[in-house]
C-alpha cells in the first residue's frame, strides 16, 4: 500500500493535480475562462452604467429641453413659409430678400457656426442617450436569455406515446383495494 500511495502522491500531492496543471499549459481551463469572461462582462456593464447614468431632469431642465427642440421645426416651417410667401406675394418676398442680400459675409459665417454648433451638440446628446439605452439593453440580456430558455423548455413536446399529464400507474394494487374495502 505504501508504494501505491507514493506513486499517487507524486501526481496528486498537497491539493495539486499534476496532470491537470500540465494539461492547462496546452489548453485553457474552460471554467476559469468562463469565470474571467463573466467578471469582464460585469465590470464592463458597471462601467457603462456609471458612465451613462444621468439624474432625472428638473423643471428648469425640462423647459430648456423644450426650448432646445424649437429651432429645428422653426427653421423647417420658416423655409416652407418663405416658399409659400414667394408664390403668394412675390413683390413682398423680393423686397425682404433684398435686405438679406446686404447682410455682411462675416455675419453669415457667424450664423453658420451657431447653427452648426447647435445641431452638433444635439447630435452629441442624442448619441450619448442612445449609448445609454444600449448599455441598459445589454444589462438585461442574461435575464432575457434565461427566461427564453425556460419558456422553450415549457414548449418542448413530450416523448411520443408519453401521457401529457402526470404519470399514474393504472395497474391494480391489491393492498390499496383491501384498504379501501376495510374503510367505512
Amino acid at each position: 500500500m505504501g508504494l501505491i500511495e507514493r506513486i499517487l502522491s507524486l501526481f496528486f500531492d498537497d491539493g495539486r493535480n499534476v496532470i491537470r496543471d500540465t494539461a492547462e499549459v496546452f489548453r485553457e481551463n474552460a471554467d476559469g475562462a468562463a469565470a474571467r469572461e463573466a467578471r469582464l462582462r460585469q465590470s464592463t456593464l458597471r462601467q457603462f452604467a456609471a458612465e451613462f447614468a444621468a439624474p432625472r431632469p428638473g423643471l428648469f431642465d425640462r423647459v430648456m429641453n423644450g426650448l432646445n427642440r424649437l429651432p429645428r421645426p422653426l427653421l423647417a416651417f420658416g423655409t416652407i413659409g418663405l416658399f409659400v410667401v414667394a408664390m403668394v406675394d412675390p413683390i413682398w418676398f423680393a423686397s425682404r430678400m433684398q435686405g438679406i442680400a446686404v447682410v455682411p459675409e462675416p455675419l453669415w459665417w457667424l450664423m453658420g457656426a451657431i447653427v452648426s454648433f447647435y445641431f452638433g451638440a444635439r447630435h452629441q446628446a442624442h448619441s450619448q442617450q442612445f449609448q445609454r439605452s444600449i448599455a441598459d439593453s445589454l444589462a438585461r440580456v442574461p435575464a432575457v436569455v434565461d427566461n427564453t430558455a425556460r419558456l422553450d423548455a415549457l414548449r418542448e413536446p413530450a416523448a411520443p406515446g408519453a401521457p401529457d399529464g402526470p404519470v399514474i400507474d393504472a395497474a391494480p394494487n391489491p393492498a390499496l383495494a383491501e384498504w379501501r374495502n376495510t374503510r367505512p
